[in-house]
């Protein structure tokens, strides 16, 4: 069994993640969107706007500034890529796609199954406008339904193309740039050479999942590799348990944690780190917060839905990496019609060294603002790294 520091911990999750990789030289191009989905396998989406659209992030944080519309015209339009509830709605390889079937055969969405057993005329109406006319969105639709009644709040089109997409009989074509979903018969979405691949037993599939997660963690305890691909833990446990004795999974001990930790037998530890970045809340590296808070000592939580006099940080906060370590938190906003980007609160974890993250993350700041095509970085009043910030602009 081997035993890893915490920094060996750190720095082997981190490269597993594509942050020991250096940015590309001159413009990004897809080979670099390429290796990065590689590295993270997967790349979760959400609808959230207040700095960019969240998928943006993971990508800027690994390559640096890039084209956003170059990468979702190869995230959805190359074939090369799927859509799915892989971790929540996320994006991966199509290659992967057959990993995912078993979980379209479960049909778990009730509001779906309520309507395709109380109005099937309607469900075949859809899909057959689909089948003539997609890719579609609920607006395009002849029949789109009401907003009232018992769909909470979704129309009834909503609804099924949404369970359709669930249980695989259609697939996300793309998305606008406003995030409306476009959707398509999966036969015109997937290739013919994936959907052809028969159908892989469910233990064998997850089995995959468990080994693509662990080998995108770089070193994680069986609940962080099972949540990656969110695999419930009575299904996880028994499979890891398998893999370690086919020696597909090794054991290790990370120092200061109390459960057992997995390594894929290709992980290997950087000698160093020399990320800066701001993470979404919604990137691999903090999207599960128990492993955030084990292997970074950082408590994250996202607070869009809490109250704002109850927010002890902000609305929208991203970490921010310096080197192997999660130095601080920033509540950013991009204020579009301003032409700003808003820092409205920078805080430091305890013990940083307020003279070497201010300039970093002002410098991180700056460049993300150009990125997003505004003016400049405006610095709030509050946290303890607001004023050492504001100096560096």
């Amino acid at each position: 069994m081997r035993t890893l520091s915490i920094s060996q911990a750190r720095r082997m999750a981190l490269g597993a993640q594509g942050f020991g990789d250096p940015f590309p030289k001159g413009p990004v191009t897809v080979r670099g969107f390429r290796r990065a989905l590689d590295r993270m396998t997967i790349l979760q989406l959400d609808s959230v706007n207040v700095v960019c659209r969240s998928h943006f992030l993971p990508m800027f944080a690994r390559l640096g500034p890039y084209d956003r519309d170059k990468l979702d015209a190869w995230l959805w339009r190359s074939g090369e890529n799927h859509e799915y509830l892989s971790h929540e709605a996320s994006i991966t390889r199509v290659e992967l796609q057959p990993l995912l079937r078993e979980r379209m055969k479960l049909r778990r969405w009730k509001m779906g199954d309520k309507l395709e057993r109380e109005q099937p005329d309607y469900v075949a109406s859809v899909l057959a406008q689909v089948d003539r006319e997609g890719p579609l969105s609920v607006s395009d639709l002849d029949d789109s339904g009401g907003r009232t009644g018992p769909w909470w709040g979704l129309s009834k089109g909503k609804v099924c193309l949404e369970a359709s997409y669930v249980r695989g009989a259609l697939a996300i074509h793309h998305r606008t740039k406003t995030f409306l979903t476009k959707y398509d018969r999966i036969e015109r979405v997937v290739p013919p050479e994936i959907l052809s691949l028969p159908d892989l037993e469910v233990s064998d599939a997850n089995k995959q999942m468990l080994l693509l997660g662990a080998e995108s963690l770089g070193v994680g305890t069986d609940r962080d590799i099972a949540d990656y691909f969110r695999l419930k833990m009575p299904v996880a446990r028994p499979l890891i348990g398998e893999l370690v004795e086919d020696g597909l999974l090794l054991r290790a001990k990370v120092q200061g944690w109390d459960e057992p930790a997995y390594l894929h037998p290709r992980a290997s530890v950087p000698r160093s780190i020399r990320a800066r970045a701001l993470l979404s809340p919604f990137d691999p590296v903090v999207w599960f917060r128990p492993r955030a808070e084990r292997l970074f000592d950082f408590t994250y939580r996202i607070e869009i839905y809490v109250p704002e006099p109850k927010r002890i940080y902000g609305y929208y906060v991203l970490p921010f990496l310096l080197g192997e370590e999660l130095v601080g938190r920033v509540d950013v906003k991009a204020d579009r019609k301003a032409g700003k980007l808003l820092a409205r609160g920078l805080f430091g974890e305890d013990g940083i060294d307020q003279s070497e993250v201010a300039p970093a993350l002002a410098k991180t700041l700056g460049e993300m603002a150009t990125w997003l095509e505004l003016d400049g970085v405006e610095v709030g009043d509050r946290g303890d790294l607001a004023d050492p910030v504001r100096a560096c602009f």
